[in-house]
Order: structure tokens, then sequence, then C-alpha cells
């Protein structure tokens, strides 16, 4: 059995993992750019945004970098007071002007100081390191360490040490650190190995996994995505997060 479903989602990981899913999906929007910071804050944002509707999402997203004249790096490092005035009315769902703010105050503090929002992670890395759960959980804690942070903002950022799945980070890391030859998944990080990704889950993944007896989890938390990780690596050590593609599709796309 493990063999015939490991021959199976390889199948729908080839299914998916192409450029036809692009246009489709919340990724399109860091494929617009090609300077390796716009890719890195458009992606985030996309990530970020990813929870409903994906026409929405991509177009709340596409709305935004439109603000920021598709610039976002150069907006974010050198935005005056009156460009900035032009989000005020921004609004994605619970996301509200507040929130980005905040947003561009850290991705500001931040492009000051590193060249990439890679380091945001991964200087909280432990060597040896199994997965990304420390760089999750520091991830937030430097995400929220500037004097004046929003307490409403910190339900953006998701963190381990809250039991959260983390799905929209761990997705945002997918789309940075997965590398291969399909055009998907962008791969201009490299500190990180595509072997310490955690698969992205939400209800629907959940759902799939279940019928595959992947999950045994009854809640939907960060250690249901632990498990879930952890059986995908028996079917590829290396790259566990591509499975993503496969149960994605199977969940949203097929309805299985």
């Amino acid at each position: 059995m493990s063999d015939q479903l490991k021959a199976f989602l390889d199948k729908k990981v080839e299914e998916y993992n192409r450029p036809e899913f692009i246009e489709t999906d919340p990724i399109v929007v860091p494929h617009r750019f090609t300077k390796k910071q716009d890719i890195e804050i458009a992606g985030f944002f996309a990530s970020i945004f990813a929870w409903g509707n994906r026409t929405i999402i991509i177009n709340k997203t596409t709305q935004l970098l439109q603000l920021m004249d598709d610039a976002p790096h150069a907006f974010c490092l050198h935005a005056s007071e009156r460009e900035l005035k032009r989000l005020l009315d921004f609004k994605h769902r619970t996301f509200n002007a507040t929130d980005l703010y905040y947003f561009i105050e850290f991705l500001h503090f931040h492009y000051q100081q590193f060249d990439s929002l890679e380091t945001a992670f991964t200087r909280w890395m432990q060597p040896g390191d199994a997965h990304i759960g420390n760089a999750l959980t520091g991830f937030h804690h430097y995400f929220f360490s500037l004097p004046y942070a929003p307490p409403r903002t910190k339900k953006h950022i998701a963190t381990p040490q809250r039991g959260s799945t983390c799905k929209r980070l761990n997705m945002f890391l997918r789309w940075m650190v997965r590398l291969d030859d399909k055009g998907v998944d962008f791969g201009i990080w490299n500190t990180i190995s595509p072997a310490q990704l955690i698969c992205p889950i939400d209800v629907h993944v959940a759902r799939v996994a279940r019928r595959f007896e992947l999950i045994s989890r009854k809640p939907v938390d960060w250690l249901t995505a632990l498990e879930l990780t952890s059986h995908l690596k028996r079917f590829d050590p290396e790259d566990p997060a591509k499975y993503d593609f496969a149960l994605f599709g199977l969940g949203v796309v097929e309805k299985f």
C-alpha cells in the first residue's frame, strides 16, 4: 500500500507542479517580479493573504503591490509619508492599514540591515535542526520585536509556540526554498534545506491526508503538520514538501 500511495502521490505532484498551476495560485504574484527582494516581499504578502478565495487573494495582493508602484523593496525602504498614505484604505478581510503599516515598518527595518528576508528566518536555526520549527518561532519573535508592535497584528503571523500549523508561512518557505526544473517554486534561498521544510496543512489537506492515513491526530495543529511531514519523508526524505502539490490539488481542486 505504501508503494502504491507513493506512486499515486508522485503522479499528482507531476500533475500540479507545473507552470499551468501558477495562473490560478497566489504564487502567480511573485512570479511577476525578477528582483530577489521584490519576489520575497510579493511572496510574503501573497502567502499572508492566502486564506479564502484564491482569485480574491491574487487580486488583493496585486492591488497592494500596485500601491507600492510594483517595486515593493524600494517602497519599503524609501516610501515617503505621502506615499504611505496611499495605503490607508487598504484592507483584506481582517488585515487592515494598521497591520500593513507595521508590516512595512518591519520590512524597512530588516532590509536596512540584511540583503534578503531569508535571514529573518535562518538566524534562529540551530545546527542539526531537523525542521524549520525554530526558524518559525524565531521569526515570530523577531517580527514583533519593534517598539509599538500592534497586538492585533500578531494574529497574522503564526508561530509553533501557539500550536499553529503555520500553513501560510510554510507555504511561503516552500516557494522560496524548493528548487526543481518545473518553474513553480523559486528556490532563491539556499540556507534552509528542502528536507527541513514542513508541508503546509489546512482542513483540505488534512482531509486528504486522513483518507490516506498520513495523519492520525484529530486537531489540525503544529504537531499534525509534523506528523504529516514525517510520513511524507518516507516517500522523499530530501523533499517532503513537494507533496503539498498533490495533497492540495486533491483536496481543493479535485475535492477528493
